[in-house]
C-alpha cells in the first residue's frame, strides 16, 4: 500500500465462486457467456431469474386484486386483509441475508431450483384456506421461498455477467423489471382468473406458473461447480442465527402494533399493542447492534461508510415505504369505493406493466450514457408527482386525469430507482459475495414495504373511523385512502432531498472497471470501496485485493 497503485482489472471468477461460470473470462464483455450454449438458454435463463425476484411482488399483485373478495369469503378485517402483503414482505426481508449466506456457502442451483417449486406446491397449498389467519400464515411461508430464490438467482448473474457491459446493463435491467413489474402482470393475470372463477385461481396460477419456471430453471441454470462448504459450528456460526431472529421478531412485533393499534379495545393504549411496539423497538435496536459487534454478521456495518452506496440504499428504502402501500390502496379504492370487478381492477393497472417496462428498457439503453445521479432524480421525483396525484383526486374524478398519469409515474420511479441501485451494490461487491449484495436491497425494500403497510393501515384505519365533515375531503370516500397516499408523498419527498448528494455517473460504460480509486493523504491510492473492506473483514474473509 506504499506505492501508487493502479486501477486493478477486475479479477476473473474462480472456481471457489460456486457457479459454472466460474470459468476462464470470454475476451469480449458483450459476447454471449460460454456457460450458456445458446441464445435460448441465456434468455430463458433471464427469465427465470426475473421471475424469481418476482415472486413477491406476483403474489402481492395477485393479493391486491382478489384481497376483497377474499376478506369477503372469509369475514377479514381490515388488519388481516393488510397482513397478506405484509406477512410476504415482512418473511421476505427478514430471511433474504441468511438465504444469502446459505446460498454462497453451499451453492445456488439447488437453493434455486427448489425454492421456485416449494412456492409452487405451497401456493396451491393457499388455495385451500378457510380463515382469514391461516391465508395469512400461507402467505407468509410463500414469503420465506421468495426470500431464499434471490440471492442465488442475483449470484449468479452477478458472476456470469461479472464485467461491466453493455450485455450486463440489458440483462440486469430485464432481472430488475421483475420486482415493479411482477406487481402488475399478478394484479391483471389474478384479475383475470379471478373474475373467471374466483379468488383461490389466483394461487392456483401461481403455483402453476412457477412449477413451470423451476422445470425451465432445471435446464437453464448453470451447474455449481466449486467445493461445497462442510457443515459445522463454525458453518453455524456464519449463518448468524441470532441476527436473522432479532430481524423477525423485531419487524414483525412493530407492524403488528400498527395494524393491531386502532382496532384494539384501547386503542393504542391497550397493553398488547404497547408491549409489542416497544418490544419490536428495542429488538430492532438490538439487531443493529448485534451486527456491529458479531464477527460474523451478515453484512458488516462498515459498509454504510460508503456514502453513495448508503444514500442510494436510503433513497430507494424510502421509495419502498411509499410505492408498495401506494399500489395495493389503490387497488382496494378500485374496488371498494369505486365498486370494480377484480378484472377491471387488473385492466385499471394496466398502464404500470406498458410504462414500467418501457423504463426498463430506456434505462437500461442509457445507464452507460446518462448520469445515474440524474435517473435517480428521476425516479425520486417521478414517485412525489405519482403519490400525490392520487391523494388530491377525489371520489367520482376522471381516472385519466389522476389515477392514469399516478400509475404510469409510480413504475418509472421504482424502475429508475431499482435498475441504478442494483447496479451499484452489485459493482461494489467481491464475486464471492454477490448473493449477499443482492440480498441486501432486497431485504431493505421488503422489509420497508411490510413498515409501510403496518404504517399505512394504522392511518387508514384512523381516517376511516373519524371522517372529515368539511374541508378538501369531506363526506368523500377517497378520503382514508388519500391519505395513505399522503403518507407515500412524504417519505418518498425526502428521497428527492437525498438525491443531491449522491456522486455517482454513468455506470456499465466501455472502461468501467468497478469503484474508482481515491487518493490517499500520503499521495498513494487505494479503492474507494467500503463494501470490500466491509465484506472481507466482517464475514472473516482475510483475503485482501491490495
Amino acid at each position: 500500500m506504499g506505492q501508487p497503485a493502479t486501477t486493478p482489472e477486475p479479477a476473473a471468477p474462480t472456481q471457489s465462486d460456486g457457479a459454472a461460470a466460474d470459468g476462464p473470462p470470454i475476451s469480449d464483455p458483450n459476447a454471449r457467456p460460454e456457460v450458456f450454449s445458446s441464445t435460448l438458454q441465456e434468455v430463458l435463463f433471464l427469465l427465470s431469474c426475473t421471475l424469481a425476484v418476482a415472486m413477491t411482488s406476483f403474489l402481492t399483485g395477485g393479493v391486491t386484486v382478489m384481497s376483497s373478495f377474499a376478506a369477503e369469503e372469509l369475514k377479514m378485517s381490515n388488519a388481516e386483509i393488510t397482513w397478506l402483503p405484509a406477512s410476504t414482505s415482512l418473511s421476505a426481508g427478514s430471511l433474504l441475508l441468511f438465504f444469502g449466506s446459505i446460498s454462497d456457502v453451499f451453492g445456488r442451483k439447488l437453493l434455486f431450483t427448489s425454492s421456485m417449486f416449494l412456492f409452487a406446491i405451497f401456493c396451491l397449498g393457499a388455495s385451500f384456506s378457510r380463515s382469514g389467519i391461516t391465508l395469512d400464515i400461507m402467505n407468509g411461508i410463500l414469503g420465506i421461498f421468495s426470500a431464499s430464490v434471490v440471492p442465488p438467482a442475483q449470484g449468479l448473474l452477478g458472476t456470469i455477467y461479472h464485467k461491466p457491459s453493455k450485455r450486463k446493463n440489458r440483462a440486469f435491467g430485464a432481472f430488475s423489471a421483475g420486482n415493479p413489474l411482477g406487481f402488475v402482470f399478478g394484479c391483471i393475470f389474478c384479475g383475470i382468473v379471478t373474475q373467471a372463477w374466483n379468488w383461490r385461481a389466483s394461487y392456483r396460477l401461481l403455483a402453476i406458473v412457477y412449477a413451470g419456471v423451476s422445470a425451465v430453471a432445471v435446464w437453464t441454470v448453470p451447474r455449481d461447480r466449486g467445493e461445497k462448504v462442510k457443515w459445522g459450528s463454525e458453518t453455524v456460526k456464519r449463518l448468524d442465527l441470532v441476527g436473522t431472529g432479532l430481524t423477525i421478531a423485531g419487524i414483525g412485533m412493530f407492524c403488528a402494533a400498527l395494524s393491531l393499534g386502532v382496532d384494539a379495545p384501547n386503542g393504542w393504549k391497550t397493553p398488547y399493542v404497547l408491549v409489542l411496539l416497544i418490544l419490536g423497538l428495542l429488538l430492532i435496536i438490538s439487531f443493529v447492534v448485534w451486527e456491529i459487534y458479531y464477527p460474523y454478521s451478515l453484512i458488516d456495518m462498515n459498509i454504510w461508510k460508503d456514502r453513495d452506496f448508503s444514500i442510494l440504499l436510503a433513497i430507494i428504502s424510502l421509495g419502498f415505504v411509499g410505492f408498495p402501500v401506494f399500489s395495493f390502496w389503490i387497488s382496494l379504492y378500485f374496488q371498494r369505493a369505486l365498486e370494480q370487478s377484480a378484472l377491471m381492477t387488473g385492466v385499471y393497472l394496466l398502464p404500470m406493466a406498458i410504462c414500467g417496462f418501457l423504463a426498463n428498457v430506456v434505462a437500461a439503453l442509457i445507464q452507460h450514457k446518462v448520469s445515474n445521479k440524474l435517473l435517480m432524480g428521476i425516479g425520486a421525483f417521478s414517485y412525489v408527482v405519482a403519490f400525490m396525484l392520487g391523494a388530491v383526486q377525489r371520489h367520482g374524478d376522471i381516472y385519466w386525469a389522476f389515477s392514469f398519469p399516478a400509475l404510469c409515474l409510480c413504475v418509472v420511479g421504482a424502475d429508475f430507482e431499482f435498475i441504478v441501485t442494483n447496479m451499484y451494490v452489485l459493482s461494489s461487491m467481491p464475486a464471492n459475495k454477490q448473493s449477499i449484495a443482492g440480498s441486501l436491497i432486497q431485504t431493505l425494500t421488503r422489509l420497508c414495504s411490510a413498515i409501510g403497510y403496518g404504517i399505512g393501515t394504522a392511518i387508514f384505519d384512523s381516517v376511516q373511523r373519524n371522517p372529515s365533515s368539511s374541508g378538501y375531503y369531506a363526506n368523500d370516500a377517497i378520503e382514508p385512502y388519500a391519505a395513505v397516499f399522503w403518507l407515500s408523498t412524504g417519505v418518498a419527498f425526502v428521497g428527492v432531498l437525498l438525491v443531491p448528494f449522491l456522486r455517482i455517473g454513468t455506470q456499465g460504460h466501455a472502461g468501467d472497471e468497478g469503484r474508482p480509486l481515491r487518493k490517499e493523504e500520503g499521495g498513494g491510492e487505494k479503492l474507494g470501496d467500503a463494501v470490500d473492506e466491509a465484506v472481507g473483514g466482517g464475514r472473516g474473509d482475510v483475503e485482501k485485493g491490495l
